[in-house]
């Protein structure tokens, strides 16, 4: 039995969970999220979300934990919401945002401009003495990981120096320089 997937999922107050003919609905003070699933059972019991399979084939065993953890983020999402955070490390990197427009200066020739979806809300913070941050925050786990995904593409930490985009708290693995 898997491990993730046997375990039920607890839905809190204001979340409302549907299932309906391979489809979950979840719908919560944030926002709405839909999610197809194919080859596992879902079942709402007393304030429970339960996911089982019909058979112990690799197919629906390789499922079980899949969907359980994708209605999990649905419900934690709509309830609560996701963050991810983005640190521009290097001289003269800056980021700016008007809206759901994102400024970034690079260090290329032009400044990158990136429009935003709509669901994900964007701030960035600029301290002095400290790496400017991007904040990117939604109801959409999936969303918010592909767009911060996009920004660190553009500018990926490189392992020398240690410059370029990365996230907060994550570590680069630095290589030594030319040994004279």
């Amino acid at each position: 039995m898997s491990r993730i997937g046997k375990n039920p999922i607890d839905i809190p107050s204001g979340v409302e969970v549907k299932v309906n003919n391979g489809e979950v609905s979840v719908k919560g003070k944030l926002g709405e999220l839909t999610q197809p699933v194919d080859g596992v059972n879902v079942k709402v019991e007393d304030n429970k979300v339960i996911v089982d399979r019909p058979t112990d084939s690799k197919d629906h065993r390789a499922k079980h934990g899949l969907y359980r953890a994708l209605i999990n983020n649905m419900i934690h999402g709509v309830s609560i919401g996701w963050t991810k955070e983005l640190e521009l490390v290097g001289v003269g990197y800056r980021a700016s945002n008007q809206g759901q427009k994102l400024d970034l200066a690079l260090g290329f020739s032009h400044n990158i401009v990136l429009d935003i979806a709509p669901e994900v809300k964007v701030e960035t913070v600029s301290e002095k003495g400290k790496n400017p941050l991007v904040k990117l925050t939604s109801y959409d786990k999936q969303l918010v990981g592909q767009v911060a995904a996009k920004i660190r593409e553009f500018r990926k930490p490189e392992p020398y120096k240690g410059k370029g985009i990365k996230f907060v708290g994550e570590e680069i693995r630095r290589k030594a320089g030319k040994s004279a």
